[in-house]
Order: structure tokens, then C-alpha cells, then sequence
């Protein structure tokens, strides 16, 4: 394709999609894919993580009542505040909390609030206010659509402009199959990666959910103390990674800790 042919094409899709600001933040971003294809895509990936024989999902457990417990209040509180500010009609999340066995220190939410905590990082976050952190910041990423923008960052890189208008309305689209390859299929769920600044995005958004669902956001310091310790200092430099340094987020994360107490309430 010639520059100005793609140039023409890119202008063609701001034009079509209008640029999305993610609460709180207030951050405007260029979004070419809209929630229906990222959740419709993301929520399949989640079922078949799910019922994948080698997945051991645990339930009725304290541990798993806790997971859901806590992801309850935090999606209440997040759903509230959308709703008074005005983007109650720009979220339909169908909210699940899933337990995972496994010895990884992970979690993640997917895209329409469908959220995984593996048993390996419970021994970090130790209580509630510790899970409202992670939770929190992964439904931070959900709620500012970190995916739909690395998967729109891929549709422009990869040249697709062209067929943006196609794309906003054809189920067989090159887009819609970009998103379910960046998502991935069975058993092998290609989660994206994101980049410091939206990880950053992340810390402050999970930072005021938490608050809001009445956690106190001081245990976000300890928690990322925590997993600072238990790396035994082989993280890469920060310059290496997609996310910030111990150092640099803990840093952060306080000097956020004022705009997050406005909406604690015990």
C-alpha cells in the first residue's frame, strides 16, 4: 500500500471511531475495535480456559469464597461509580471470579470482567485488602481497555486500515480475526502484554477501585513490597520490561495514595 493511501485510511479510522477516555484517568485513546468483538472473543477464551482438562478450578473453598467475595465488592463499587459519572451505558460486564490451581503468581481479567486469581500469589497477598489489590489492578486494565488498544495498535501496524469500515460491521473481518489470534483459542490462552504506561494506568485505577470497595489503599504498598521480596531481586531492568520496577511502582503508588483516600470509606 502507498504511504498516502495508508495515510488516507488511518485518517478514514479516526474519523470512523471516536476516541474513548478511560475514567478517572481521563487518558484519550484511539480505539478500532469495539467491546462486543474484544468481550465476545475474550469471554470464549475465558470458557475454554475453564473447562480445559488441565485447568482445576477451586470451588467452595474459603480461598475461592474469598476471590469471589472480594471481586463482588470491587465490581460494585466499579459498576457505581461508572454508573454516576456517566459511563454506566459504555460497560455491559458480565463479572466472573475464578480460583485456578496453580503455582504461578498471577491473575488477570479479561475484557467484560472476566477475571482469574491463581492459588500461587495467595500466600502474597495474604488478606483481603492484598487480593483487592491484585483484583483491582487487573480490572483496571478491563476497565480502561488496555486490550482493545494493543489489539487496535496491531490492526493499524499490520496495515488493516483499509478495511476499517468492513471491519466495524463484518463478523469475518480481518479485525475480528486478529483479535481471536492476539486472545489465542483451547487451551492455549494468549493473554496480551502490556506496556509500563498502561500497567502504570492500571496501579492507579486498581488503587481507587480498591478504595472504592472499601479496602484501604495503604495495603498497596505493602503487597508490591511483598512482591518485590519474594522476587529475589532477578527482575529485569526496567528499560527490559513491560512493566515498571519494583522500585518505580511502589514509588508511584504512594505518591497516588492522596486521589485514592478520597473515595475510602471503611
Amino acid at each position: 500500500m502507498k504511504a498516502s493511501k495508508l495515510l488516507l485510511a488511518l485518517v478514514a479510522a479516526f474519523v470512523f471511531f471516536s476516541c474513548n477516555t478511560v475514567p478517572l484517568t481521563g487518558r484519550k485513546q484511539f480505539l478500532a475495535v469495539s467491546d462486543a468483538q474484544v468481550n465476545q472473543s475474550a469471554a470464549q477464551s475465558y470458557r475454554q480456559l475453564l473447562t480445559d482438562p488441565k485447568t482445576t478450578v477451586i470451588a467452595n473453598t474459603t480461598d475461592a469464597a474469598r476471590v469471589k467475595r472480594v471481586g463482588n465488592q470491587l465490581a460494585a463499587a466499579i459498576q457505581r461509580y461508572l454508573s454516576q459519572n456517566g459511563y454506566g451505558d459504555q460497560y455491559n460486564f458480565q463479572w466472573e471470579f475464578n480460583l485456578i490451581q496453580s503455582k504461578e503468581v498471577n491473575a488477570w481479567c479479561m475484557p467484560g470482567g472476566k477475571v482469574a486469581v491463581y492459588s500461587g500469589i495467595l500466600p502474597i497477598t495474604k488478606d483481603d485488602a492484598g487480593l483487592a489489590t491484585v483484583m483491582g489492578h487487573e480490572i483496571g486494565h478491563a476497565i480502561a481497555r488496555h486490550s482493545a488498544e494493543r489489539i487496535s495498535q496491531e490492526y493499524v501496524a499490520q496495515g488493516l486500515g483499509t478495511a476499517v469500515g468492513v471491519a466495524a460491521n463484518n463478523a469475518t473481518s480481518p479485525l475480528v480475526k486478529l483479535t481471536s489470534q492476539l486472545y489465542g483459542t483451547g487451551s492455549q490462552l494468549a493473554l496480551l502484554h502490556y506496556g509500563r504506561s498502561q500497567e502504570s494506568e492500571a496501579d492507579r485505577l486498581g488503587l481507587t477501585f480498591m478504595a472504592m470497595a472499601g479496602y484501604d489503599p495503604h495495603a498497596a504498598v505493602s503487597f508490591w513490597q511483598r512482591m518485590a521480596a519474594q522476587s529475589n531481586g532477578q527482575s529485569q531492568p526496567e528499560f527490559l520490561s513491560t512493566h515498571p520496577s519494583d522500585e518505580r511502582r511502589i514509588a508511584d503508588i504512594q505518591a497516588r495514595l492522596p486521589e485514592a483516600m478520597k473515595f475510602y470509606k471503611r
